[in-house]
């Protein structure tokens, strides 16, 4: 095959790629079930380390295929075995009830949006040169747009949490077209600042759920810290103890 029929065929692959990743993030919209949105995350980020092995031998760049590397090993793997050594085999199995819309609603927003993140995006297609030229970018930014608005609508904490990684996947779909020689070290210091951030989350949901038994997050909000404000009496004179913001006698308590 001759170069130029190489590019051609790695260029369809990256599209299909492309094409893949958005079905994935449209899914991640319509999934309820927090062992499926992980599933589809994971499906996600193989696709996004598979548009930069493709980029990069389309275009010759050892930068990209860094960046693949480094996509491969710490989301599809790392994230998922982080998230199944904090949290409990109940979490996963949680399914949303409480929706804030319903799927096909859900769907046509997701629809609205990735229309709107191609037209927004054409701007920018017309700004840079050909060669940077990518389904990659509006692409990339309809599933920054769609991991926004799935974090918008959930209601449990740990689909909120994959809704922030796939809001990093769909940013570096994008800017692994435009940015191919973005340094190494770069993708490095963005993927250990993820590690930290799903071990953190994990590692509280997982106490929170201990403790009062769920992981949505209007029932965390509407938890409040009961807390006693005690003044300590002064020499010759009478304290007086606060419980709930309530006065209460110290003689009585």
């Amino acid at each position: 095959m001759s170069g130029a029929g190489l590019d051609n065929a790695l260029g369809s692959l990256n599209a299909l790629a492309g094409g893949l990743f958005l079905l994935s993030a449209f899914a991640m919209v319509a999934t309820r079930q927090t062992r499926g949105c992980l599933q589809l995350f994971i499906a996600q980020s193989l696709l996004l380390a598979a548009s930069a092995f493709l980029l990069g031998a389309e275009h010759r760049s050892a930068h990209l295929l860094g960046v693949g590397l480094v996509n491969l090993v710490t989301k599809p793997i790392l994230v998922p075995w982080i998230l199944r050594r904090t949290l409990s085999e109940e979490v996963y199995a949680r399914r949303e009830i409480d929706q804030v819309l319903n799927i096909p609603s859900s769907l046509l927003i997701a629809l609205a949006l990735a229309v709107f993140a191609y037209f927004i995006t054409l701007p920018i297609l017309h700004a840079v040169a050909t060669q940077f030229r990518s389904a990659n970018v509006p692409i990339g930014f309809a599933g920054l747009l769609l991991g926004a608005y799935t974090l918008a609508v959930r209601r449990e904490a740990v689909p909120m949490l994959i809704g922030i990684l796939a809001m990093e996947n769909g940013a570096f779909f994008a800017g692994i077209a435009l940015a191919r020689d973005l340094p190494l070290i770069v993708e490095l210091a963005v993927a250990s600042d993820g590690l930290i951030l799903v071990f953190v989350t994990g590692v509280l949901v997982r106490s929170i759920h201990l403790r009062i038994g769920s992981t949505r997050v209007g029932e965390l909000a509407a938890l409040r810290e009961e807390t006693t404000a005690v003044t300590v009496p002064r020499a010759g004179g009478q304290g007086s103890a606060h419980v709930a913001g309530k006065p209460v006698n110290p003689e009585a308590a």
